[in-house]
Protein backbone atom coordinates (compact mmCIF):
# COMPACT_ATOMS: atom_id res chain seq x y z
CA UNK A 1 0.00 0.00 0.00
CA UNK A 2 0.92 3.56 -1.05
CA UNK A 3 0.49 7.12 -0.45
CA UNK A 4 -0.83 7.18 -4.04
CA UNK A 5 -3.67 4.60 -3.26
CA UNK A 6 -5.36 7.49 -1.66
CA UNK A 7 -4.79 10.18 -4.29
CA UNK A 8 -8.00 10.02 -6.39
CA UNK A 9 -6.02 9.26 -9.45
CA UNK A 10 -4.88 5.86 -10.96
CA UNK A 11 -3.42 3.99 -8.40
CA UNK A 12 -6.91 4.20 -6.24
CA UNK A 13 -8.39 3.76 -9.65
CA UNK A 14 -6.40 0.27 -9.23
CA UNK A 15 -7.18 -0.06 -5.28
CA UNK A 16 -10.69 -0.04 -6.18
CA UNK A 17 -10.74 -2.03 -8.85
CA UNK A 18 -8.29 -4.95 -7.38
CA UNK A 19 -9.88 -4.48 -3.93
CA UNK A 20 -13.14 -3.09 -3.78
CA UNK A 21 -15.13 -4.25 -6.58
CA UNK A 22 -16.77 -6.67 -5.06
CA UNK A 23 -19.33 -3.90 -3.32
CA UNK A 24 -22.36 -3.30 -4.77
CA UNK A 25 -20.98 -0.19 -5.07
CA UNK A 26 -18.97 -1.06 -8.33
CA UNK A 27 -21.63 -0.19 -10.60
CA UNK A 28 -20.70 3.26 -10.24
CA UNK A 29 -17.47 3.28 -7.90
CA UNK A 30 -16.35 6.87 -8.25
CA UNK A 31 -19.94 8.40 -6.95
CA UNK A 32 -19.77 10.72 -4.26
CA UNK A 33 -23.09 8.60 -2.82
CA UNK A 34 -25.22 6.40 -3.09
CA UNK A 35 -29.64 5.60 -2.65
CA UNK A 36 -30.97 3.50 -0.36
CA UNK A 37 -32.84 1.39 -1.75
CA UNK A 38 -35.90 3.25 -3.14
CA UNK A 39 -36.08 4.67 0.18
CA UNK A 40 -35.64 8.31 -1.38
CA UNK A 41 -32.54 8.62 0.96
CA UNK A 42 -28.90 8.96 -0.42
CA UNK A 43 -26.06 7.98 1.82
CA UNK A 44 -22.39 8.62 1.93
CA UNK A 45 -19.24 8.09 4.12
CA UNK A 46 -15.90 9.60 4.13
CA UNK A 47 -12.87 9.73 6.42
CA UNK A 48 -10.99 12.95 6.94
CA UNK A 49 -7.13 12.81 7.90
CA UNK A 50 -5.79 16.37 7.16
CA UNK A 51 -2.57 17.39 7.96
CA UNK A 52 -2.03 20.25 9.89
CA UNK A 53 -5.87 19.74 11.25
CA UNK A 54 -6.59 23.16 11.75
CA UNK A 55 -5.33 25.35 8.20
CA UNK A 56 -6.02 28.88 6.62
CA UNK A 57 -9.71 28.91 6.22
CA UNK A 58 -10.70 25.60 8.09
CA UNK A 59 -9.78 22.64 10.09
CA UNK A 60 -10.46 19.09 10.31
CA UNK A 61 -13.61 19.51 12.10
CA UNK A 62 -15.28 21.79 9.19
CA UNK A 63 -13.76 19.56 6.51
CA UNK A 64 -15.54 16.05 8.08
CA UNK A 65 -18.88 17.62 7.99
CA UNK A 66 -19.07 20.00 5.00
CA UNK A 67 -17.11 17.04 2.64
CA UNK A 68 -19.79 14.61 3.68
CA UNK A 69 -22.63 17.36 2.91
CA UNK A 70 -21.36 17.90 -0.36
CA UNK A 71 -20.88 14.29 -1.07
CA UNK A 72 -24.82 13.93 -0.32
CA UNK A 73 -25.69 17.27 -2.04
CA UNK A 74 -23.80 16.70 -5.44
CA UNK A 75 -25.73 12.84 -5.83
CA UNK A 76 -29.47 15.67 -5.71
CA UNK A 77 -30.20 15.08 -2.23
CA UNK A 78 -30.72 17.28 0.48
CA UNK A 79 -28.67 16.36 3.57
CA UNK A 80 -30.39 16.14 6.43
CA UNK A 81 -28.26 13.68 9.11
CA UNK A 82 -24.95 12.87 9.92
CA UNK A 83 -23.12 10.27 12.06
CA UNK A 84 -19.65 10.63 13.70
CA UNK A 85 -17.09 8.58 14.58
CA UNK A 86 -13.46 9.93 16.07
CA UNK A 87 -9.97 7.90 16.25
CA UNK A 88 -8.21 9.49 18.83
CA UNK A 89 -4.29 9.48 19.78
CA UNK A 90 -3.41 8.77 23.35
CA UNK A 91 -1.23 12.04 24.04
CA UNK A 92 -4.08 14.51 22.06
CA UNK A 93 -4.61 18.25 23.26
CA UNK A 94 -7.91 18.32 24.35
CA UNK A 95 -8.53 21.48 23.33
CA UNK A 96 -7.69 20.91 19.64
CA UNK A 97 -10.35 18.15 20.23
CA UNK A 98 -12.63 20.88 21.84
CA UNK A 99 -12.29 23.15 18.88
CA UNK A 100 -12.38 20.43 16.55
CA UNK A 101 -16.28 19.25 17.90
CA UNK A 102 -16.92 22.89 18.30
CA UNK A 103 -16.23 23.23 13.95
CA UNK A 104 -17.88 20.55 13.69
CA UNK A 105 -21.18 21.15 15.37
CA UNK A 106 -21.51 24.71 14.32
CA UNK A 107 -21.16 23.68 10.29
CA UNK A 108 -23.93 21.04 10.96
CA UNK A 109 -25.95 23.60 12.55
CA UNK A 110 -25.49 26.49 9.92
CA UNK A 111 -26.37 23.95 7.19
CA UNK A 112 -29.59 22.71 8.60
CA UNK A 113 -27.39 18.81 9.37
CA UNK A 114 -27.95 17.07 12.65
CA UNK A 115 -25.22 14.55 14.02
CA UNK A 116 -27.58 12.05 15.73
CA UNK A 117 -25.05 9.56 16.39
CA UNK A 118 -21.11 8.71 16.88
CA UNK A 119 -18.76 6.91 18.10
CA UNK A 120 -14.92 7.53 19.62
CA UNK A 121 -11.38 5.52 19.83
CA UNK A 122 -8.55 5.85 21.34
CA UNK A 123 -5.21 4.25 19.92
CA UNK A 124 -1.89 4.18 21.64
CA UNK A 125 0.92 6.57 20.75
CA UNK A 126 2.50 6.48 17.23
CA UNK A 127 -0.80 4.85 16.31
CA UNK A 128 -2.45 7.96 14.80
CA UNK A 129 -1.91 11.30 14.06
CA UNK A 130 -3.82 13.05 16.55
CA UNK A 131 -7.21 12.63 15.20
CA UNK A 132 -9.20 10.93 12.20
CA UNK A 133 -13.05 11.94 11.71
CA UNK A 134 -15.01 9.54 9.49
CA UNK A 135 -18.70 10.97 9.13
CA UNK A 136 -21.39 9.31 6.96
CA UNK A 137 -24.39 11.65 5.67
CA UNK A 138 -28.02 10.68 4.71
CA UNK A 139 -30.12 13.23 2.74
CA UNK A 140 -33.40 13.27 0.68
CA UNK A 141 -33.50 12.83 -2.41
CA UNK A 142 -34.55 15.74 -4.80
CA UNK A 143 -37.71 14.92 -7.06
CA UNK A 144 -37.50 14.80 -10.54
CA UNK A 145 -33.19 14.90 -10.83
CA UNK A 146 -31.27 12.21 -12.04
CA UNK A 147 -27.44 12.82 -11.86
CA UNK A 148 -24.68 10.84 -12.56
CA UNK A 149 -21.04 10.48 -13.71
CA UNK A 150 -22.19 8.13 -16.28
CA UNK A 151 -24.66 10.66 -18.25
CA UNK A 152 -22.94 13.30 -20.14
CA UNK A 153 -23.85 13.47 -23.47
CA UNK A 154 -21.44 15.34 -26.24
CA UNK A 155 -22.55 19.13 -26.64
CA UNK A 156 -23.27 19.47 -22.91
CA UNK A 157 -21.21 22.30 -20.93
CA UNK A 158 -19.05 21.56 -18.41
CA UNK A 159 -18.75 24.78 -15.79
CA UNK A 160 -17.38 25.53 -12.20
CA UNK A 161 -18.72 27.24 -9.15
CA UNK A 162 -14.89 29.21 -8.67
CA UNK A 163 -11.56 29.22 -8.58
CA UNK A 164 -9.66 25.74 -8.79
CA UNK A 165 -7.33 24.24 -6.29
CA UNK A 166 -7.26 26.85 -3.50
CA UNK A 167 -8.01 23.55 -0.60
CA UNK A 168 -5.19 21.79 -1.37
CA UNK A 169 -2.88 24.70 -1.74
CA UNK A 170 -3.70 26.17 1.33
CA UNK A 171 -3.01 22.83 3.72
CA UNK A 172 -0.12 22.58 1.14
CA UNK A 173 0.99 26.04 2.14
CA UNK A 174 0.39 25.88 5.38
CA UNK A 175 1.97 22.68 5.84
CA UNK A 176 5.36 24.06 4.42
CA UNK A 177 5.15 27.40 6.31
CA UNK A 178 5.29 29.65 2.52
CA UNK A 179 5.35 33.13 3.59
CA UNK A 180 2.36 33.89 0.92
CA UNK A 181 0.99 37.39 0.90
CA UNK A 182 -1.97 37.35 0.70
CA UNK A 183 -1.91 33.52 2.25
CA UNK A 184 -4.24 31.47 0.50
CA UNK A 185 -7.37 30.03 1.93
CA UNK A 186 -9.53 27.29 1.80
CA UNK A 187 -12.53 27.19 0.43
CA UNK A 188 -13.82 24.63 2.41
CA UNK A 189 -17.65 24.93 2.54
CA UNK A 190 -21.37 23.53 2.45
CA UNK A 191 -22.43 23.35 -0.52
CA UNK A 192 -25.97 22.34 0.17
CA UNK A 193 -27.81 25.65 -0.61
CA UNK A 194 -25.65 26.37 -3.49
CA UNK A 195 -26.58 23.08 -4.95
CA UNK A 196 -30.46 23.36 -3.79
CA UNK A 197 -30.72 26.88 -6.06
CA UNK A 198 -28.53 25.28 -9.42
CA UNK A 199 -31.40 22.16 -8.91
CA UNK A 200 -34.21 24.83 -8.88
CA UNK A 201 -32.88 26.50 -11.87
CA UNK A 202 -31.43 23.56 -14.12
CA UNK A 203 -32.64 20.81 -12.23
CA UNK A 204 -34.00 18.89 -15.61
CA UNK A 205 -31.15 19.88 -17.57
CA UNK A 206 -28.02 18.83 -14.97
CA UNK A 207 -26.17 15.38 -15.90
CA UNK A 208 -23.58 15.26 -13.15
CA UNK A 209 -22.42 17.30 -10.04
CA UNK A 210 -19.16 16.42 -8.72
CA UNK A 211 -17.46 18.06 -6.14
CA UNK A 212 -13.30 18.40 -7.19
CA UNK A 213 -11.58 17.02 -4.01
CA UNK A 214 -8.70 14.44 -4.59
CA UNK A 215 -7.43 14.60 -7.78
CA UNK A 216 -8.68 17.58 -8.34
CA UNK A 217 -10.73 18.69 -11.62
CA UNK A 218 -8.16 16.68 -13.58
CA UNK A 219 -8.86 13.56 -12.00
CA UNK A 220 -13.28 14.19 -12.17
CA UNK A 221 -13.30 15.18 -15.75
CA UNK A 222 -11.46 11.57 -16.20
CA UNK A 223 -14.03 9.90 -14.58
CA UNK A 224 -16.78 11.44 -16.33
CA UNK A 225 -15.45 11.15 -19.63
CA UNK A 226 -14.72 7.30 -18.90
CA UNK A 227 -18.28 6.79 -16.88
CA UNK A 228 -19.91 8.13 -19.72
CA UNK A 229 -17.74 7.04 -22.98
CA UNK A 230 -17.00 10.81 -23.94
CA UNK A 231 -14.53 13.12 -24.59
CA UNK A 232 -14.28 16.30 -22.71
CA UNK A 233 -12.00 19.32 -23.62
CA UNK A 234 -11.17 22.14 -20.77
CA UNK A 235 -10.08 25.66 -21.73
CA UNK A 236 -7.20 26.81 -20.16
CA UNK A 237 -7.89 30.62 -20.60
CA UNK A 238 -11.30 29.82 -18.90
CA UNK A 239 -10.22 28.30 -16.17
CA UNK A 240 -10.67 30.45 -12.73
CA UNK A 241 -7.54 30.11 -10.70
CA UNK A 242 -6.65 32.48 -7.77
CA UNK A 243 -2.87 34.90 -8.23
CA UNK A 244 -1.90 32.99 -4.90
CA UNK A 245 -2.82 30.04 -6.00
CA UNK A 246 -1.13 30.17 -9.29
CA UNK A 247 1.96 31.47 -7.83
CA UNK A 248 2.29 28.66 -5.54
CA UNK A 249 1.65 26.46 -7.89
CA UNK A 250 4.66 27.46 -10.24
CA UNK A 251 7.01 27.98 -7.27
CA UNK A 252 6.08 24.16 -5.87
CA UNK A 253 5.83 22.81 -9.13
CA UNK A 254 2.13 21.53 -8.58
CA UNK A 255 -0.82 22.09 -11.13
CA UNK A 256 -3.78 23.33 -9.89
CA UNK A 257 -6.00 21.12 -11.99
CA UNK A 258 -4.76 18.31 -9.80
CA UNK A 259 -5.38 19.92 -6.40
CA UNK A 260 -8.03 19.56 -4.26
CA UNK A 261 -10.93 22.04 -3.27
CA UNK A 262 -13.91 21.40 -0.26
CA UNK A 263 -15.98 24.17 -1.46
CA UNK A 264 -16.39 24.24 -5.21
CA UNK A 265 -18.48 22.41 -8.20
CA UNK A 266 -17.85 20.47 -11.12
CA UNK A 267 -21.47 20.89 -13.67
CA UNK A 268 -22.11 18.82 -16.81
CA UNK A 269 -25.04 20.83 -18.07
CA UNK A 270 -26.92 20.44 -21.24
CA UNK A 271 -26.32 23.72 -23.21
CA UNK A 272 -29.80 24.91 -23.40
CA UNK A 273 -30.05 25.47 -19.60
CA UNK A 274 -26.48 26.57 -19.23
CA UNK A 275 -27.09 30.34 -18.88
CA UNK A 276 -29.93 29.26 -15.64
CA UNK A 277 -27.35 27.32 -14.09
CA UNK A 278 -24.43 30.06 -14.54
CA UNK A 279 -27.03 32.52 -13.48
CA UNK A 280 -28.24 30.69 -10.42
CA UNK A 281 -24.38 29.81 -9.59
CA UNK A 282 -23.05 32.96 -9.57
CA UNK A 283 -26.06 34.65 -7.54
CA UNK A 284 -25.29 32.44 -4.76
CA UNK A 285 -22.40 33.86 -2.40
CA UNK A 286 -20.53 30.66 -2.69
CA UNK A 287 -20.20 30.65 -6.60
CA UNK A 288 -19.41 34.31 -7.07
CA UNK A 289 -16.71 32.73 -9.62
CA UNK A 290 -18.51 30.64 -11.44
CA UNK A 291 -17.77 30.23 -14.87
CA UNK A 292 -17.74 27.80 -18.20
CA UNK A 293 -14.89 25.90 -18.49
CA UNK A 294 -15.25 22.83 -21.01
CA UNK A 295 -17.51 21.07 -23.05
CA UNK A 296 -18.35 17.21 -23.63
CA UNK A 297 -17.59 16.05 -27.35
CA UNK A 298 -17.79 13.07 -29.18
CA UNK A 299 -14.51 11.09 -29.73
CA UNK A 300 -12.77 8.37 -27.74
CA UNK A 301 -14.64 7.45 -24.14
CA UNK A 302 -12.19 8.58 -21.26
CA UNK A 303 -10.18 11.07 -23.09
CA UNK A 304 -9.54 15.02 -21.86
CA UNK A 305 -8.17 17.55 -23.35
CA UNK A 306 -6.62 20.99 -21.98
CA UNK A 307 -6.95 23.81 -24.87
CA UNK A 308 -4.36 26.09 -24.17
CA UNK A 309 -4.49 29.84 -24.40
CA UNK A 310 -2.77 30.07 -27.31
CA UNK A 311 -4.17 27.34 -29.41
CA UNK A 312 -3.65 23.19 -29.27
CA UNK A 313 -4.20 21.15 -27.13
CA UNK A 314 -2.58 18.77 -24.70
CA UNK A 315 -4.01 15.74 -22.74
CA UNK A 316 -4.89 15.66 -19.34
CA UNK A 317 -4.80 12.18 -18.14
CA UNK A 318 -5.61 11.05 -14.48
CA UNK A 319 -3.26 11.79 -11.91
CA UNK A 320 -0.69 9.49 -11.55
CA UNK A 321 1.12 9.35 -8.28
CA UNK A 322 -0.21 11.47 -4.92
CA UNK A 323 0.27 15.24 -5.77
CA UNK A 324 -0.93 16.17 -1.87
CA UNK A 325 -1.13 13.24 0.26
CA UNK A 326 -3.56 14.41 3.89
CA UNK A 327 -5.13 17.11 2.03
CA UNK A 328 -8.60 15.48 3.21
Amino acid sequence: MLLSHGGGGRATESLLDGVFSAFAAAAHPRQDASPLGDSGLVVSTDAFVVTPVEFPGGSLGELAVCGTINDVAVAGAVPKWLTAAFILEEGLDMELLRRTVSDMQECAQAAGVEIISGDTKVVGRGSADQLFVVTTGVGERAPGVELGSHLARPGDDILVSGTIGDHGLAVMAARAELPLEPPIESDCAALSGLISDLLEAAGPSLRCLRDPTRGGLAAVANEIAAESGVTICLREKDLPVAPTVRDACALLGLDPLQAANEGKICVVVDPSATEDALAALQAHPLGGGAARVGRVEEGPGGQVWLEGEFGGRRRLELPRGEMLPRIC
